[in-house]
């Protein structure tokens, strides 16, 4: 037996760092609350309609559990009940709400996405001069376990050593980025339309989006729908108004390019309008300001080399392995559904005009199937129109959708984030019923949890190494044999193995075949 002598080794490391999902889970929020009506409005007569926009700020994730905590912003439309007052009026409200959504496993620290959204909403009159609102506000928590490891990607210093190396792809995430965009326009009012009296509403809805990963930054487009509600000065009229704005950005960075993936989340932070008179002197030109924050999460699939085995034909070596535990995206799509609905008005009652059609929708389930996400949600829509004795009508409707995002070779068994958008929404008075038409759009990442086992280091051993032998060795194929099995079991290397057997192509050598193995040999 010969003597082994320690050969130095440098290791070349990539630092992995992975974001994985651990859970997501609900909790629902009671609210109730009561709001006096303010000095400078009348008192009420009738409610129309309750908007609450309830938003995320603050989140903290604790032991086995997720505090939020958030806003809701109340816009009420009601009518007065003086006779003198009869007309529409606005008035707005900010509550706010806390609660725990209970996720097991997480910890202090975990990265965490959360979201909001109002299941039930009811307004209902206390007096003339309170009203009372009860809900319910449905809490989403989605928490990620992020890690990093260190694996050897490649072995210098020693010529000697042989590594079996295999392509592997690790889905990594560069991280998430914010952006501000503002949608600046000014809404000239037309001289068939009554000046403006006072703004009772908006509705802002952000459609057309686009984004994109370039180099070292993201392009963020998208469109602003605003819809301004407004009462006429000296009238009971009241006016909806639309303006589509386009917004632009370009957010910086770094080491992003257009290989990458990316999602994005849009929420409305802020609105604000000034009042302007024409060169007549008439209430009529509005401008208005709104605020957009967006949130994109870029992702990539970096292909790598992994060390699968190594060994020399020279040394004893000892090789540790670690096996983690990996999040890998599977993929994310985009779809869009169309959802259509006749809704009928009380009976004797004829819409003659919609005023204002606008909505928001949510989640109810979703579920993987093979090949595709199956999304279920309500459309949540919200009509003011006019009727035929030219009184304000007002209609709720709870409208159920489905949609199916294509997501090629996913199985039941993985898990699946998916998220609901309104893109438009339309209503039209068909034969007595106002027909709302809307298009929704879904968004579907799937991911699968996959064990890999990777080389974090190598030692050299000292020890008695097997003789050398003159002779060559007969070796007879087995099953399942490769080259690289038999180079490391007679230590020899494959390139040997290769030349001295006229071995055309490595990858394929047959159960029974004999090779000639060079002089080393484990007895």
């Amino acid at each position: 037996m010969e003597e082994v002598i320690n050969m130095s080794i440098d290791f070349i490391k990539e630092n992995i760092e992975c974001e994985q999902l651990l859970a997501e889970d609900f909790s629902d929020t009671v609210i109730k609350a009561e709001y006096v009506i303010p000095d400078t409005n009348p008192d009420v007569k009738e409610i129309l309609i309750l908007n609450a926009k309830p938003s995320i700020t603050n989140k903290e994730v604790m032991q086995d559990k997720v505090f939020v905590e958030g806003k809701i912003e109340y816009t009420l439309l009601y009518l007065a009940e003086e006779s003198e007052n009869m007309g529409i009026y606005s008035v707005n409200y900010t509550g706010t709400f806390s609660n725990y959504v209970e996720v097991p496993g997480t910890e202090h620290m975990m990265l965490c996405d959360s979201d909001c959204y109002v299941e039930h909403m009811n307004c209902t009159i206390a007096n003339e001069r309170k009203i009372a609102i009860e809900g319910i506000i449905k809490l989403k928590a989605e928490v990620y376990k992020k890690y990093e490891f260190e694996v050897i990607k490649d072995v210098t210093g020693s010529e000697d050593i042989q590594m079996l190396k295999n392509p592997a792809t690790v889905d990594k995430i560069v991280g998430t980025v914010s952006g501000d965009l503002v949608a600046k326009t000014e809404i000239q009012i037309s001289v068939d339309k009554p000046q403006v009296g006072s703004v009772l509403e908006y509705n802002i809805n952000i459609h057309k989006k686009d984004i994109k990963v370039l180099e070292d930054k993201i392009s963020v487009e998208a469109y602003v729908l605003i819809r301004m509600l407004y009462r006429g000065k000296d009238t009971r009229d009241i006016v909806c108004i639309e303006k589509d704005v386009f917004v632009n950005k370009e957010i910086p960075m770094q080491g992003v390019n257009p290989s990458m993936e990316s999602h994005t989340d849009f929420n409305i932070d802020e609105v604000e309008h000034t009042m302007r008179e024409d060169d007549l002197g008439e209430n009529r030109i509005v401008e208005l300001e709104v605020l957009v924050k967006s949130n994109t999460k870029v992702m990539y699939k970096e292909d790598m080399d992994i060390i699968e085995d190594a060994y020399s034909p020279s040394s004893l070596m000892q090789m540790e392995k670690e096996d983690y535990e990996l999040n890998v995206m599977h993929g994310q799509n985009t779809a869009q559904s169309m959802v259509k609905s006749n809704i009928e008005i009380s009976e004797g009652i004829k819409p003659t005009e919609v005023i204002m059609c606008y909505g928001d929708v949510c989640i109810t389930d979703k579920k993987i199937v093979e090949d595709k996400v199956i999304v279920e949600g309500v459309l949540n829509a919200k009509i003011l129109y006019k009727n035929s004795e030219n009184q304000i009508g007002r209609s709720n409707e709870e409208i159920p959708f489905n949609c199916s995002v294509d997501i090629p070779e996913s199985k039941i068994d993985m898990q699946c984030i998916a998220k609901v958008s309104l893109e438009s929404i339309e209503g039209e008075i068909e034969v007595d019923t106002i027909a709302i038409k809307a298009v929704i759009e879904v968004y579907a990442r799937v991911n699968y949890i996959t064990h890999k086992e990777f080389l974090v280091n190598i030692d050299t051993l000292e020890g008695e190494f097997p003789d050398k032998k003159s002779s060559l060795t007969i070796y007879v194929v087995q099953q399942g044999d490769t080259l690289w099995k038999i180079a490391k079991k007679y230590y020899t290397t494959v390139e040997n193995l290769v030349k001295l057997n006229s071995i055309e192509d490595p990858d394929v050598i047959k159960a029974g075949e004999k090779l000639i193995i060079p002089g080393r040999a484990v007895i």
